[in-house]
């Protein structure tokens, strides 16, 4: 595990540890304590009587995955209990559905809980935290768990990046890939293609020349670093595909116009600023850079990058 692994995860941890009230230790750690301590209710629940968490990222779970933790859970005790709280006078699950499920295929008809008291944002915060915290959520899940939360609180990325201790841009990130076409995102849940290559198809303004360029990936299996060169070239030809669509908007008579300095300009910030830019110069010199943006969230992301105090260089070609 690299460090830079451990300290998402260890941000995750802190993230998790104070939406629960849990206290923290002089390095950032959760502090254990006894249940008594924390006033929370430990019950032996049955486990057809606690609802689903209607928060859940997750659509699929593993079931091979499941099989084999219901194998554990026969073999030996429950080593950590569910969280639930109680709506309407019913238990609904708040974190632990794998652990539930598997109880249930391992044919227990009870499971450890603990009872504590979470509204609707707290519960979707915390289900957001806890799949985070697990490798095998595809992304497409993650981000629209990103965006049913800020949709339904009316909350900007930054604020919850604030609340669950996560980078903005880990959120931003994530939340892009929705800006692809369903056919992408469907290969990316089925992990045709991954979040590294999916982020390198989003410069590309043409989504039919999106989609064709994930097939490439697909049947070529090329490298993320691949398609990155193979994008940084169609942006910096813009000539037509094999169809004839072109590739950006930008027609060839303004760019035999631009001159190499300027072109090489453009095809450098599109790379860095992940949308379409636009160079114009006139003779005398003067001109005008346009930054195009598809939504409110893609501005915020692309003010942010021109507020930073130290923007990225531009490697410009002589």
């Amino acid at each position: 595990m690299t460090s830079a692994t451990t300290n998402k995860d260890r941000r995750l941890g802190k993230g998790l540890a104070a939406l629960l009230g849990t206290p923290l230790d002089e390095h950032g750690n959760p502090i254990e304590q006894s249940n008594s301590a924390k006033g929370i209710e430990t019950l032996e629940l049955p486990v057809h009587e606690i609802e689903n968490n209607p928060f859940q990222p997750r659509r699929e779970f593993n079931h091979e995955e499941i099989a084999s933790l219901a194998e554990s859970l026969r073999n030996h005790q429950q080593l950590q209990p569910i969280l639930v709280r109680v709506v309407d006078g019913r238990y609904q699950l708040i974190s632990g559905e794998r652990r539930l499920r598997a109880t249930i295929h391992a044919g227990l008809q009870t499971i450890r809980a603990e009872v504590r008291e979470a509204d609707d944002r707290l519960v979707a915060e915390l289900a957001i935290i806890e799949n985070l915290q697990r490798k095998d959520l595809n992304p497409v899940e993650k981000a629209m768990s990103f965006k049913r939360y800020i949709d339904e609180h009316q909350c900007k990325q930054d604020d919850l990046a604030k609340r669950l201790s996560i980078d903005r841009s880990t959120i931003a990130n994530l939340m892009r890939l929705l800006e692809l076409p369903e056919t992408i995102l469907d290969w990316l849940v089925a992990g045709e293609v991954s979040a590294g290559h999916a982020r390198a198809l989003l410069p590309i303004g043409d989504e039919l020349v999106q989609v064709r360029t994930a097939q490439k990936i697909i049947e070529e299996r090329w490298s993320v670093r691949a398609t990155e060169t193979y994008v940084s070239e169609l942006l910096k030809n813009e000539e037509d595909d094999e169809t004839g669509r072109k590739v950006l908007n930008a027609t060839r008579q303004r760019r035999k116009q631009a001159s190499p300095h300027l072109d090489a300009m453009q095809q450098e910030m599109r790379m860095i600023f992940g949308t379409k830019v636009e160079i114009k110069s006139s003779a005398r010199g003067r001109g005008k850079i346009t930054i195009h943006f598809s939504d409110a969230e893609e501005f915020e992301r692309l003010r942010d990058m021109l507020a930073e105090k130290s923007p990225p260089a531009l490697k410009i070609a002589g």
